[in-house]
C-alpha cells in the first residue's frame, strides 16, 4: 500500500522561504514522476511541479517557476518543494502525489498524500 506523507508547512510571512517534504513507502520511488500541488480555500486544486524518476527532468506552473524548486533524493524516498519570497496567494494546503508519467494532469496521479497547510500572512 502506497503511503505519502508530507510535512514541512507552516505560518510564515510574506517573503519568506520554506521547505516542505513528502516521504513515500510502499513503492519503489525511484520509479515514480514526483508532482506537488496545491488547493487554497474555495478553490480548485492546482498543479505547481513534477519531477521525474531520477530527477532529470522537471516541469512547473508558469507563476511558481522562479520561486519554487522541486528535488528529490531516490535514497531517502523523499521529494521536496523549496518555496521562496512566498505570497499571502501562496496560502493553501500542498500535497505531493505519485505518477507514472512526467504530467501535471492530476487525474494521472494515482497516489496522494494528506496534504500540509502553509499559511503566509503578516
Amino acid at each position: 500500500q502506497v503511503q505519502l506523507v508530507e510535512s514541512g508547512g507552516a505560518l510564515v510571512q510574506p517573503g519568506d522561504s520554506l521547505k516542505l517534504s513528502c516521504v513515500a513507502s510502499g513503492r519503489t520511488f525511484s520509479h515514480y514522476a514526483m508532482g506537488w500541488f496545491r488547493r487554497a480555500p474555495g478553490q480548485e486544486r492546482e498543479f505547481l511541479a513534477v519531477i521525474s524518476w531520477v530527477g532529470g527532468y522537471t516541469v512547473y506552473l508558469d507563476s511558481v517557476r522562479d520561486r519554487f524548486i522541486i528535488s528529490r533524493d531516490n535514497d531517502k524516498n523523499t521529494v521536496f518543494l523549496d518555496m521562496a519570497r512566498l505570497k499571502t496567494e501562496d496560502t493553501a494546503r500542498y500535497y505531493c502525489a505519485m505518477s507514472t508519467t512526467l504530467t501535471a494532469n492530476e487525474r494521472l496521479y494515482g497516489h496522494w498524500g494528506q496534504g500540509t497547510q502553509v499559511t503566509v500572512s503578516s
